[in-house]
């Protein structure tokens, strides 16, 4: 007999603004039981010394993380001139000093060779594995590594506030991969200037923004007077910008037992017009239920990852 799951059938997207100093396992640790979920992941670590975006998928949204992995991500931060860290943050060692205070005209004359697909190496005090470590631990015990920069895409970047002569505020526009700390410190070397991030700020993951987040203290009182739906959102709100196809019952039956469906010529191109960027990724809803992610191939659609919704 098999073992019964641990915890509810919950299914749906937590768009979480996740307090500073809090850790993104930790925040998936106390969603996942406010919802006393079987089942809980995120899409995209953020640091503890970050604050704001998180989104924390439950039960069936989990299929969806991959998504949201390749979503355009939105941050706001503050470069503190003056000093830089070895993790390029304020909590860690301080390893140089300088008075060179780059102007905010300097900073924007210097932006644009950050903008658009460049290699980025990652900072030292980072998550990447090294010969199975974790670069973070190599570097707090002194330990001598390399890290090999990775091509990137930063959409857009401008200063979007300077509150005196030590500050200097961006807010940057990305694809995956980037590291903010890893931006502050070449830009900071580009202009000459020692500095460090220490403000952090992420404010839209994909679909996932300020506008339909929810804070720990919200959600808990939601939870609280038995209305912790009103703090869940669908399972297809990852799918945003990927094109979708209604289907019929007997359609979407043979989707969910994981068979390809013969489309009709027009439906094949309609949804070639809408698929952008060499994507052949198409959601599959019967109604408002979300059936399948498939790929559409020789005028088939072929299913991916089935939902049980």
């Amino acid at each position: 007999m098999a073992r019964k799951k641990k915890g509810d059938i919950v299914d749906g997207w937590v768009c979480l603004d996740k307090p500073f100093e809090m850790g993104s396992t930790e925040a998936v640790s106390r969603i996942r039981r406010l919802f006393n979920a079987q089942k809980a992941g995120h899409a995209g670590t953020l640091d503890p010394l970050a604050s704001g975006i998180l989104p924390i998928a439950l039960g069936e949204a989990t299929k969806t993380v991959p998504m949201m992995m390749e979503a355009q991500k939105v941050y706001r931060f503050t470069i503190n001139w003056g000093v830089s860290t070895d993790s390029v943050d304020r909590e860690g060692e301080i390893i140089g000093r300088s008075d060179v205070r780059p102007t905010v005209d300097q900073v924007k004359a210097a932006l644009p060779a950050f903008i658009g697909e460049i290699d980025q190496t990652p900072p030292r005090f980072s998550a990447i594995k090294v010969d199975g470590a974790r670069a973070y631990d190599l570097a707090r015990d002194g330990v001598e590594f390399e890290l090999q920069a990775r091509r990137v895409t930063i959409h857009s970047a401008e200063v979007t506030d300077a509150p005196d002569a030590d500050h200097v505020e961006l807010t940057i526009r990305t694809g995956k991969g980037v590291y903010v700390r890893s931006l502050a410190r070449d830009l900071a070397a580009a202009l000459g200037a020692e500095g460090h991030v220490s403000a952090l700020r992420r404010e839209r993951v994909g679909p996932f923004s300020t506008q339909n987040a929810v804070t720990l203290d919200s959600l808990e009182e939601m939870v609280h007077r038995g209305a912790a739906s009103e703090g869940l959102l669908a399972v297809a709100t990852a799918l945003d910008d990927i094109p979708e196809l209604a289907v019929n019952e007997q359609d979407a039956f043979l989707l969910r037992q994981g068979r390809p469906i013969v489309l009709l010529p027009r439906q094949v191109e309609t949804l070639k017009d809408r698929l952008t960027d060499g994507s052949r990724t198409v959601s599959a809803f019967q109604g408002q239920t979300l059936v399948a992610l498939c790929q559409l191939r020789a005028g088939r659609l072929e299913p991916d990852r089935v939902f049980n919704l």
